[in-house]
């Protein structure tokens, strides 16, 4: 047994080095600390352990530790798991140098982590394999320990002498029986002397104690379904056997029955090893640990194999179980079944009757891989193969099918199978996985991001909205929401596993959008890797689904009429440069900036001329069906006012007509290859001022915002955004993925809403001069996130949630089969009431992208359902808002009484004047009143005009003028023709 000593009483400046007495069974009984240096006797260090003790003792669980002389971390050599005989020796290899000497035989070559100094150290024998801390560590589960050197700051009752040299090892005293507790007395320098296993026991005396003798068959066989137990017993000479347990990996069905201890010293004890008829079939090594009362234990191993009897068909149901995995998994076995379905890389079978219960499937997937799949739909077959767990990357779960097909044999054809109907909704589809379904009711599209690559189709009951386009992030609310998601999510897949050679699904107009219905659905579940990643439950049809254009195309946006239209458009990477260094002029070794390095790698979008003109086409053809007076871009390229002035080009060329211009860029418009812009049409808006950009670090796309005046003199300023994108490469702090729905660089994102709505915001109103501003542009954030509240909070109103809501989900992205909107516009107080609508054009999100621009991974099929129409301009939806802006002025011509005075047309020259008198016949106007001469004939002006309003001149006759009052003008034209002038005056009272 193992000595408790207090602690020994030393010289008060070692009382923290000297550690309590450790003697016990094991001690370290020598050491060698050269191993590999100049001139070695050995190559290696090595540790030698000894059993002084008269009783075996199990090494399982247990350490040697070393630490320098005075260091505090301690490296870990955890000991192999043998029983370790009275008198026995184990020898430990431990780390060695490149200068030579002999090998060290250790007991465990392939472990050696220890690098030991001669001069100075310490070694604890540990019964734990948790590393000790400290540099004089607590001495829990510490066997024995040794300090050597005169700079140790542990040791047992005194230090150890230090090795000699490279020639030396520390060895204790009696060849390892001496225990004093004291290292300087029990430890002397002397040669090496490594004995291990295989060297002589080595008695130290006394009363040897007898071990526990456990009596195990070596294997034992049990038929699967029927049970069994084997009995096991154990004795022990000088004891009595009272305990039994399995400490091998738990095995459903297997148990220990009720132990009968020995009755006495000497007894026999017997418990039994039972096994349910449900234990699965395989094999299981199973350990039964035997205890007595003298604190013993011995164990023995039966390596129990529950197996098949011969012949036997095992019905689908019983391999499928009613687990989380087969309870036949890793069996050889033969079972029988209907084919339901036939697939790319095998067929799918399902049980002729069922057993009726709905949580053990009636189905499953036969993989043939490589080998011709012959049987055909209705064929009832008996297959055997080996059921394996088939999990895909990126999986949660597994999936029971056969594999390792060895024969697959006809029982007769004919056969069919009725399909189970099953909601989406209310069933597992675990429950179901194999088996031949019908989904009640329609199903949704929720995502075609898959349909060219892999011939899938996201499908769910309803539209599934992403969580924090609803709901504010971790909310009660947006948790549901979230589980309620995954649970809403079946993929329709093609039976095909690979590109298929024609785009399937497409309908009416060479489409299926996200939003279409199809309904009928039939088909064998299937569970596997899904094209946009991941892994998921899938459907494999075996009738041809029925598609329902329940999301339909419109050819522009459907929005109240107001005085100016507003839009946000990402245009996906509109780049006049392309990927393969030429540019849209022909050029060759064209590249784009980015971080101010230009180079072709910095290019995104087109990947050369072809491509561009299909991505040009179709963004002209999306911007002209919008026919906003106002276009913010995101994702054109950074190159100055080249690209937007490329696309106005073309957008003018499409009208006919000069309807557009490029607002002039801000000085900053950041470092990323791509920026905002903003295109306008002078006929119906004039700017106000200079575009200006916020260049603060934080923003990495710099807004751009600009000052507008309307042909009712109505101001207002509209602000590009392109926040922070949720890409996560690099994402740390504050900015890594929180879980919370709002994904990476979140962090980045709220500070750059804080900044637009704190800073730049109030700069732009003052240099407008007025307070109404949208905000528009793709925020990267959905509805409810951090960022838009930060400005909502500001009091901008969000304009989706207040037109689109009411009606239907808004949404501008698809992404992992959910919807949300990351495109906004806001609004600020005095702008909102003055807000007529505003939507989304559904133009591009609902696509599929095998619909755009791009050549790169399609085929003929693929490529054929390309068109010039906007549909899958871009991935993202534009946003579109209609103005009803509040005029600066109002037409008084009504209450005012004009009297005119007759012209009179100078000979000498081209002038004619005349005099005119205005009346207010209203309430008080509070100006400036102006009178406007519309309809002039060609050839004659207003000589003495003010200005002009739309086209038409005038004068402003009077800061004011009250009720009642008269105010008095001359009127002077140019009329060099000396042509008649009439005209129908109008009188306007307010500012332009």
């Amino acid at each position: 047994m193992k000595k408790q000593f207090g602690l020994r009483l030393v010289a008060a400046a070692a009382m923290l080095a000297c550690l309590p007495a450790t003697a016990g069974n094991v001690v370290i009984s020598q050491i060698y600390a050269g191993g590999g240096n100049s001139q070695a006797t050995y190559a290696n260090d090595y540790v030698e352990l000894f059993n002084r003790s008269a009783q075996d003792v199990n090494l399982g669980g247990w350490s040697v530790q070393y630490a320098s002389a005075a260091g505090t971390g301690w490296t870990v050599h955890t000991l192999p798991a043998v029983t370790l005989k009275a008198g026995q020796y184990i020898l430990l290899k431990e780390q060695g140098g490149n200068n030579g000497g002999l090998p060290v035989e250790g007991n465990d070559p392939a472990r050696n982590p220890l690098n030991m100094a001669i001069a100075a150290g310490k070694l604890a024998l540990v019964r734990a394999t948790a590393a000790l801390s400290g540099s004089t560590p607590a001495m829990t589960d510490v066997e024995d320990f040794l300090g050597w050197g005169s700079t140790a700051s542990a040791f047992e009752s005194a230090r150890a002498v230090a090795m000699a040299n490279n020639q030396s090892a520390l060895l204790r005293a009696n060849a390892g029986c001496t225990d004093s507790d004291n290292n300087g007395a029990d430890f002397a320098s002397a040669a090496p002397l490594p004995r291990n296993l295989a060297s002589p026991l080595n008695s130290c005396g006394g009363v040897p104690v007898q071990p526990i003798v456990p009596v195990c068959p070596a294997s034992a066989t049990l038929t699967y379904g029927s049970g069994g137990s084997i009995a096991l017993s154990a004795s022990d000479a000088d004891g009595i056997v009272n305990g039994a347990s399995v400490t091998s990996a738990a095995v459903p069905g297997l148990s220990l029955g009720q132990l009968t201890p020995a009755a006495g010293v000497g007894g026999s004890a017997s418990v039994a090893l039972v096994a349910a008829p449900n234990v699965a079939a395989g094999t299981y090594p199973v350990t039964v640990k035997f205890s007595n009362d003298q604190g013993q234990d011995a164990s023995c191993t039966v390596n129990l194999t529950v197996e098949l009897a011969a012949g036997t068909v095992v019905p689908v149901y019983q391999v499928q179980g009613a687990g989380a995995t087969s309870p036949l998994t890793g069996a050889k076995i033969t079972t029988e079944g209907v084919v339901t379905a036939k697939v790319g890389s095998g067929f799918f079978i399902q049980d002729l009757n069922g057993d009726g219960d709905p949580t053990t499937s009636d189905g499953m997937f036969v993989y043939m891989g490589a080998s011709p799949v012959t049987v055909s739909v209705g064929d009832l077959v008996r297959v055997a193969g080996t059921v394996v767990e088939y999990k895909p990357g990126g999986a949660t779960r597994s999936y029971t099918e056969l594999s390792n097909v060895t024969s697959v044999v006809g029982q007769g054809s004919g056969y069919s199978i009725t399909p189970t109907p099953v909601s989406l909704l209310g069933t597992r589809l675990a429950d179901v996985e194999g088996m031949l379904v019908r989904f009640s009711g329609e199903l949704t599209v929720n995502a075609n991001e898959s349909l060219a690559s892999r011939g899938e189709l996201t499908l769910a009951v309803g539209r599934r909205e992403i969580p924090t386009n609803r709901y504010a992030p971790r909310s009660a609310e947006a948790i549901a929401l979230a589980a309620e998601n995954a649970a809403n999510m079946i993929t329709l897949d093609d039976g095909i596993f690979v590109t298929p050679a024609t785009v399937p699904y497409v309908f009416d107009g060479g489409t299926v959008r996200t939003g279409d219905t199809v309904s009928g659905l039939t088909g064998v579940v299937d569970f596997g890797a899904l094209g946009s990643g991941g892994a998921g439950f899938k459907l494999q049809p075996t009738e041809t689904p029925v598609f329902h254009r329940s999301n339909p195309r419109t050819e522009a946006p459907e929005i109240a009429v107001g005085n100016v239209r507003v839009a946000s458009a990402n245009v996906l990477n509109y780049f006049t440069t392309f990927v393969d260094g030429k540019d849209v002029t022909g050029a060759s070794g064209q590249g784009c900036m980015l971080g101010g390095k230009v180079a072709a790698g910095n290019c995104r979008g087109a990947n050369n001329m072809q491509e561009f003109q299909r991505q040009h086409e179709k963004i002209v053809a999306q911007l002209k069906a919008i026919d906003a007076d106002v276009v913010g871009l995101m994702e054109i390229q950074n190159n100055g006012d080249y690209a937007a002035g490329y696309l106005v080009n073309a957008l003018n060329a499409a009208y006919g007509k000069t309807e557009y211009a490029v607002v002039p860029k801000p000085a900053a418009t950041g470092t990323d290859a791509i920026r905002v812009a903003m295109i306008y049409k002078p006929g119906k808006l004039s700017l106000v001022g200079n575009a200006l950009a916020d260049a603060d670090a934080v923003n990495d796309r710099p807004p751009m915002a600009q000052a507008f005046k309307a042909g009712n003199g109505a101001k207002f300023s509209v602000v590009v955004n392109h926040l922070k994108s949720k890409r996560c490469s690099g994402a740390s702090g504050a900015n890594a993925d929180k879980g919370d729905g709002q994904s990476c660089y979140n962090g980045d994102r709220m500070l750059q809403a804080q900044q637009l709505v704190n800073v730049f915001v109030p700069q732009v109103k003052a240099a407008a001069g007025d307070e109404d501003v949208l905000l528009i542009g793709d925020m990267n954030s959905y509805g409810m996130e951090d960022p838009i509240q930060i400005m909502t909070n500001a009091g901008f109103e969000n304009q989706l949630e207040r037109f689109v809501r009411p009606h239907t989900m808004p949404h501008s992205y698809v992404f992992g089969g959910e919807s949300g909107y990351l495109d906004h516009a806001l609004a600020s107080a005095s702008l909102s009431r003055q807000v007529a609508g505003a939507t989304e054009w559904n133009v591009n999100a609902d696509e599929p992208e095998v619909l755009d621009y791009n050549f790169e991974d399609k085929n003929a099929s693929a490529l054929a359902l390309y068109s010039a129409l906007p549909y899958r301009a871009s991935d993202h939806d534009p946003v579109v808002v209609a103005l009803n802006l509040d005029a600066t002025y109002q037409d008084v011509t009504a209450s005012t009484l004009v009297q005119r005075a007759g012209l009179v047309q100078s000979r000498g020259s081209s002038t004619a004047t005349g005099n005119v008198w205005l009346t207010n016949n209203g309430a008080a106007l509070a100006g400036p009143v102006h009178y406007l001469v519309p309809g002039l004939p060609a050839g004659v002006t207003l000589a003495n005009a003010t200005g002009t309003l739309n086209g038409v001149p005038y004068i402003t006759v009077a800061p004011s003028l009250a009720g009642g009052a008269q105010v008095s003008f001359q009127v002077k034209f140019n009329n060099p023709a000396k042509a008649a002038i009439n005209y129908v005056p109008q009188v306007l009272s307010g500012s332009f």
